[in-house]
């Protein structure tokens, strides 16, 4: 089962889509990736939010492992991501990854993460983030074999 990436936002825009994709080859099971993209709500602030964090939730099962991408969450190194996608996916638990909407998530989907990392205290364009989060992944899946890609 491939890694789900929950986004709120429109497709892959060129510029990013050649970078995400020479990624996504390189990745293996389990960390081959699937991209779930949901539209923007036509609401706005908190009914944005809440409209786009009932879609996120519809989608989750009890048994994912959630881990929510956030500016405000916990900075972590490649190693640790590596490490902490690795346990539930060794035991065959699904993993979901989400990447909220402009106004971000509302605090239910907060709750149900099982880990809310931060990329960084800074806020980057949606398109981006997808990329450092796909290079990220083929990161950890090196890590994790024990390939030379990573250098400490």
């Amino acid at each position: 089962m491939p890694i789900r990436i929950l986004a709120i936002g429109k497709k892959h825009e060129s510029w990013v889509l050649e970078g995400i994709e020479r990624y996504e080859k390189r990745l293996k099971r389990p960390f081959v990736i699937e991209w779930v993209l949901l539209p923007h709500s036509a609401r706005h602030d908190a009914d944005a939010r809440r409209d786009e964090s009932e879609r996120i939730t519809a989608r989750l099962t009890a048994h994912d492992y959630v881990v929510l991408l956030d500016e405000r969450g916990k900075a972590i190194d490649s190693p640790t991501l590596s490490k902490l996608l690795l346990d539930p996916l060794q035991s065959s638990r699904p993993v979901t990854i989400i990447i909220g909407g402009a106004y971000g998530v509302d605090d239910s989907i907060h709750t149900r993460a099982n880990f809310v990392w931060s990329l960084s205290p800074l806020v980057f364009p949606h398109q981006l983030v997808r990329l450092i989060l796909t290079e990220q992944l083929y990161r950890a899946q090196e890590i994790a074999a024990g390939n030379p890609y990573h250098h400490e």
